[in-house]
């Protein structure tokens, strides 16, 4: 009917139509397509598995309004061979600025949305419970406002902005115990916890005081170099002893205090979201000299000491637990009860008392199976069953049993390691359990030496000697990569992942740090928390396991820092299909070279390296370095 009308009128309302509905298409386009927001927070409220969250962050993958957003799988996967051109997307939803520290696995409202039926008591609301493809977060973490390049290490392990972690409970919670304190736009940390008041380098010195190490040095001349704290707070124990040459995982869950890991990493010290629940933790076992607990509110005699032989799994021949709590000076009834019943398991379990004074106790694991094997029969807790991998970790449930030596380990009375530096370079002793020689292990150490000084070569025009501090091998296979770097102020979290070699214990006996992880789901840290990722082959892996490489790259930007790097060393078809992805990530390169540059075996490696732009939503990201 309004075809056949020719008046002026009508066509110019048609015409005022048009241009509305265009306009309005246009501010959709750029609202939801553009990572600038325009509002107060910078970003499009994009629900948690909302349809459009999985309309605008997965089309492109292949979902659709019919199948609700499922993702077809076959979509996701980049053909390494057959050259095929998959749709590029003009660009990635960002996140709500309320998911700006979402920790995808360990995401509180996805327990509560999905109605996980979870024992409180046991931890199990702390451990990781990961999200099914259709309900991830297919969108770009924003900074929160105000955020800033953090300051850089050493500087760091004492103060950063207060912008960058807004909460500061912590400070007014932990007033009287110097944990941290705000100061104006920063949070300053004294070196303070709850058992160290006067600061963690006094406390130190009286744990090696205690364990009559000379000089009182905790390194004890290079034979005490890893470190396991749990509970760890902020992390200013592991903090302090970086200095005298011992590196700590420092450990706690996201739990009321929240954070604490986020102001760890912040600070440039090394540190893992976990937490002793029902799953052992995602380390090899005779992996650590010391192990830590500063008031850590754990319950170690529930399930029948599981939590202790959980530790008695990860501590070395000879290892050490020091245990500063109540329940080893006070004299009220609970602690004396308390006290009397772990001391009598700890004996069953055949540690002994190396040093008890004022609030701290210190235990010492034996040496060899020799006490084990002189209980008597059926004395509990028993010996863990001879099919029992000590070493399987991901996924596995604890249980509470002990885990007895290697016979080499029962034979040489200990882990057989050199001290440390000399550990980081000498064969491991476990290399037989791989078949590696130690020719095998000298070259792959060359290899990745050279490969190391040819990055930083690449490296140079954007870095200086405090650029980078935190660093990430997402396949370390022997530890190479993070060995190679002991002459720079870095530390490496090198991860293995789960379905491979498990390859870590060599890692954690050449004195270095790591953990197991399943790259097909994110990884257990806050948003932006490293500065360097090296992803060594791992986009390939992740497409033969048939999970998703744009998931895969979406994490890598969840947990890189802005102005950080990632070194990708791919096959060419890989390379370009990252390539694809650039723009959509904020992301630009920095070099691209090909393997022969550093003479190395594997000729047809492409090394790509990217760095993350800073990007804004409502304020400002100011380098204020």
């Amino acid at each position: 009917m309004m075809r056949g009308r020719s008046d002026g009128v009508q066509k110019k309302r048609l015409i005022t139509s048009v241009c509305a509905v265009t306009i309005f298409l246009g501010f959709l386009y750029v609202y939801y397509g553009s990572i600038f927001g325009s509002n107060s927070h910078g970003a499009s409220a994009l629900e948690y598995g909302s349809r459009s969250l999985r309309k605008l962050g997965s089309s492109y993958l292949g979902g659709d309004e019919d199948n609700d957003g499922k993702q077809d799988e076959s979509s996701m996967r980049f053909a390494l061979e057959d050259g095929e051109d998959e749709i590029t997307p003009k660009s990635f939803p960002v996140c709500d600025d309320r998911h700006s520290e979402l920790i995808p696995c360990l995401d509180r409202n996805l327990i509560y949305q999905m109605r996980l039926k979870l024992d409180l008591s046991l931890m199990e609301h702390y451990e990781r419970h990961c999200p099914l493809p259709e309900r991830r977060f297919n969108c770009l973490i924003p900074p929160p406002p105000g955020y800033k390049v953090p300051i850089k290490w050493p500087k760091s392990r004492d103060e950063v902005w207060k912008a960058n972690i807004p909460h500061t409970h912590l400070a007014h919670e932990k007033s009287d115990q110097n944990w941290m304190v705000v100061k104006g736009e920063k949070i300053v940390f004294p070196g303070g916890g709850t058992h160290f008041h006067y600061g963690a380098d006094k406390y130190i010195a009286s744990i090696a005081n205690m364990l009559n190490f000379s000089n009182n040095k905790i390194n004890n001349e290079g034979r005490l170099r890893t470190v396991l704290d749990v509970g760890c707070g902020v992390a200013s124990f592991g903090g302090y002893l970086l200095s005298s040459d011992v590196i700590t995982m420092s450990l706690a869950p996201n739990d009321v205090h929240q954070n604490q890991i986020q102001f760890a990493l912040e600070r440039g010290i090394p540190a893992y979201l976990g937490v002793l629940g029902t799953q052992r933790l995602p380390y090899p076992s005779r992996s650590f000299e010391l192990a830590h607990c500063s008031r850590c509110r754990i319950d170690w005699l529930q399930r029948d000491g599981i939590l202790l032989l959980e530790l008695d799994r990860l501590l070395r021949p000879g290892g050490y637990f020091a245990y500063s709590s109540p329940e080893a000076y006070a004299q009220d009834e609970e602690d004396l009860r308390i006290w009397k019943e772990m001391s009598t398991l700890v004996e069953r379990m055949c540690w002994r008392i190396a040093e008890k004074r004022n609030q701290t106790v210190i235990w010492q694991k034996p040496l060899t199976n020799d006490c084990y094997m002189e209980r008597e029969p059926g004395t509990q807790p028993p010996l863990c069953r001879s099919d029992d991998d000590p070493d399987k970790v991901w996924g596995v449930q604890m249980e509470a049993c002990i885990s007895p030596y290697s016979d080499h380990d029962h034979r040489v009375k200990g882990s057989g390691l050199a001290p440390w530096p000399s550990r980081l370079t000498a064969a491991p002793p476990r290399l037989a359990d791989f078949g590696y020689s130690n020719e095998m292990f000298e070259k792959d150490t060359e290899v990745w030496q050279r490969r190391v000084e040819n990055y930083w070569n690449l490296l140079s025009p954007k870095i200086s000697s405090n650029t980078v501090r935190n660093l990430m091998d997402m396949k370390a296979n022997m530890g190479s990569f993070g060995a190679a770097l002991k002459d720079k102020d870095v530390w490496a979290m090198n991860v293995v992942p789960e379905d491979g070699p498990n390859t870590l214990k060599l890692i954690y006996d050449r004195g270095l740090i790591g953990s197991v992880h399943n790259w097909c789901q994110a990884f257990s840290t806050y948003p932006r928390t490293y500065d360097l990722l090296h992803a060594w082959t791992i986009v390939s892996d992740i497409v033969r396991k048939d999970c998703s490489p744009e998931d895969l790259l979406i994490e890598m930007d969840r947990i890189l820092r802005p102005t950080g790097f990632i070194i990708f060393r791919d096959k060419q078809p890989v390379i370009d299909y990252i390539k694809k992805y650039l723009a959509a990530l904020h992301w630009e390169v920095v070099a691209t070279a090909d393997s022969s540059s550093d003479s190395d075996p594997d000729g047809d490696d492409i090394v790509f390296i990217i760095q993350k732009k800073v990007w804004l939503t409502s304020e400002s990201l100011r380098d204020s370095e």
